[in-house]
């Protein structure tokens, strides 16, 4: 009989947040314990597991042992544990023996956790053999892509070689591989948001174990204890990073932890509040690449969903149905004045909530959430077309707009004062071509063009499909300054003089055209790929990718560039960074195939514009004025 076994350790205090079972019911599970006596012993050495049952099982996968922790499903009064060892709350991790013999005494089997059957599902993290990246480094054509350049096999061994084990199993990639780093900081650590090129890139090569990997283990750590300064955050928030540390035992033996980072230790103590929406999103890729639906439908990667759902539609005192973050809590991770409603959140939270209509598994409990996905979707995508766009006609409209307006039919609804409009935009903005603003608050608009937030928006259908080519034509437009000789810029213009002091508290690694500020990063690639090839646009992709590619091996790989247009590497730009890798070579296999990157968008859904919860309003006040604009949204 297939089931999930846990050892507890009643001695030991739980460093993590559990969530009970009797408590689960919100989340839409019906929970119970079924009481057995299971022993085993587990031996594991260095990359060779031996796994001994008192009692007789069987295994057809290559790798003979998983262990899953699921502190969000088990009763808070048991303290349970993955292979504890001394170490494990000072570490608050996962962890797995290396070197190491624990005997592992099992109480309790978990069932009724698997919506695929009677029996909890037992498939290995590990379904294959290691990670087979050198095959692509021949020159045979394989699954119709053609034969790899030289740039391309190069780029193929480092991404190999970035890759993270942990007891011998592939779970990530670091940020940056560089040998000659002395001071590696936080770049030898696996980031969610820079392993997702990286994901893509194996995936397409129908490579699935290291992204299975990554995605249980990255969910099992959305639940450790997530403290500063005594105060914890939601428990669905997702780790920015977590690294494999070795930690010594008794013995002159070692065992390897898993140790995540909730921003306790990022610059400015800031959440990552992107890692939860681009899990789910890889998620989704997962399934419609390897077309194994399976891993969605676990209980844990349910649980895991439904948790991130309910801190980002949790009810607030904001107005706006856009999500509300603080500065730095994207890939902009430090003071940039993007603060409040930016786009690129908007963007892959519109992204995550239409993933998680795809994967939710349909039920009682899960009626109410998706009801409340599709209502705030609606909100959303109706907020960001009508409100974020800018083109000609709508600057010339902010140009004439009347303050101080209180009425519920107000044109100005933000009270936008004229000035805001910078100089530079009444020259820069094409007669043909717009993009959505960088963020909106109330008597503020950040007129600055972020790249992700519109390339994302246009992957996402967050934008109209006119808005979405419209947002093409302004980048080949004004491809100098936006992609200039290195791809692309990650926003412009740089923020300059008084106003770099101010905004960015005189941040000496975001300077005027570096880094944050008006950098070039060619991670971006893959992003602006994904929009091309959905907007029939793929020369443009194809001219983008070979500017890449001319010089990313040259220049080592660099992390970004600086100089109004991308001149020279970064100041202190990491080489070899593994997310310009991946990003290059997974813009290279979408554009030799597009078919595959068909899979990793979203096409218009206009059945989302048709609700609107003001309509149930029994009260008859008039405080809706989306019927009046959908004339323009709708095209």
């Amino acid at each position: 009989m297939n089931a999930i076994h846990f050892f507890r350790k009643s001695t030991m205090k739980a460093r993590s947040r559990v969530l009970s079972l009797r408590n689960a019911s919100f989340l839409g599970f019906a929970r119970s314990f079924n009481p057995s006596v299971f022993e085993r012993k587990l031996c594991c050495k260095k990359k060779d597991f031996l796994l001994n049952f008192n009692q007789v099982t069987q295994s057809h996968h290559a790798y003979p042992f998983r262990f899953l922790c699921f502190q969000r499903v088990v009763n808070d009064t048991q303290k349970l544990h993955c292979l504890p060892s001394s170490s494990f709350v000072q570490s608050r991790a996962v962890s797995r023996p290396y070197d190491v013999s624990i005997e592992a005494r099992v109480a309790s089997t978990v069932r009724g956790l698997s919506t695929r059957g009677n029996d909890i599902d037992v498939t290995p993290l590990v379904v294959g053999g290691n990670v087979a990246v050198a095959e692509g480094e021949n020159n045979v054509k394989k699954n119709g892509v053609s034969a790899k350049s030289e740039v391309e096999k190069e780029a193929w061994r480092l991404l190999k070689d970035a890759v993270v084990t942990y007891c011998g199993s592939p779970v990530g990639t670091v940020a940056a591989n560089n040998p000659g780093d002395k001071q590696p900081l936080n770049y030898d650590q696996v980031f969610i948001r820079d392993f997702v090129p990286s994901a893509l890139a194996f995936l397409l090569r129908g490579e699935g174990e290291i992204v299975e990997n990554f995605l249980l283990h990255t969910l099992q750590l959305q639940s450790w204890e997530k403290t500063v300064d005594c105060y914890s955050p939601g428990q669905g928030l997702m780790p920015a990073s977590f690294k494999v540390r070795t930690v010594p035992l008794e013995d002159n033996k070692f065992e390897e932890v898993l140790d995540p980072d909730f921003g306790e230790s990022a610059i400015g103590r800031v959440a990552p509040v992107d890692s939860g929406l681009w899990w789910i999103i890889l998620l989704r890729a997962y399934g419609k690449i390897t077309g194994d639906y399976s891993l969605q439908e676990r209980v844990d990667v349910q649980t895991g969903i439904r948790l991130i759902l309910n801190l980002c539609l949790a009810d607030g005192f904001d107005m706006f149905p856009s999500l509300l973050v603080t500065d730095g809590s994207c890939m902009i991770d430090r003071r940039m004045g993007i603060h409040g409603h930016p786009l690129e959140i908007q963007a892959l939270f519109c992204s995550a909530l239409r993933c998680s209509r795809e994967i939710l598994t349909a039920n009682g409990s899960s009626k109410n959430l998706v009801s409340a996905i599709n209502n705030r979707l609606s909100a959303l995508s109706f907020h960001v077309r009508e409100y974020y766009w800018v083109d000609m006609k709508k600057v010339n409209e902010i140009y004439r707009y009347k303050t101080e307006e209180y009425s519920m039919d107000a044109t100005n609804k933000f009270n936008i004062y004229p000035e805001q409009i910078p100089s530079w935009l009444m020259d820069w903005i094409p007669e043909k071509g717009g993009y959505l603003l960088g963020n909106l608050q109330p008597a503020h608009m950040d007129f600055r063009f972020f790249t992700l937030g519109n390339l994302w928006s246009i992957v996402s259908s967050l934008g109209t499909p006119k808005q979405n080519e419209a947002i093409l034509n302004l980048i080949e437009a004004k491809w100098d300054d936006i992609a200039g000789q290195m791809p692309f810029k990650i926003c412009y213009p740089a923020l300059e003089n008084e106003e770099w002091r101010i905004i960015t508290g005189s941040d000496p690694k975001n300077t005027p055209w570096s880094y944050h500020n008006g950098g070039s990063w060619p991670t971006l690639l893959w992003q602006f790929t994904l929009a091309c090839i959905k907007m029939g646009r793929l020369e443009l992709a194809q001219k983008a990718v070979s500017l890449a590619e001319k010089r990313l091996s040259i220049d080592r790989w660099p992390e970004y560039y600086d100089t109004r247009r991308g001149k020279f590497i970064g100041k202190q730009s990491r080489l070899y960074q593994t997310w310009t890798i991946a990003g290059f070579l997974t813009s290279k296999m979408m554009v030799e195939n597009p078919q595959m990157a068909s899979l990793l968008y979203w096409e218009e859904d206009y059945e989302l514009l048709d609700i609107c919860v003001c309509a149930l309003n029994k009260s008859g006040r008039k405080n809706c004025s989306r019927g009046a604009a959908k004339s323009q949204i709708l095209v």
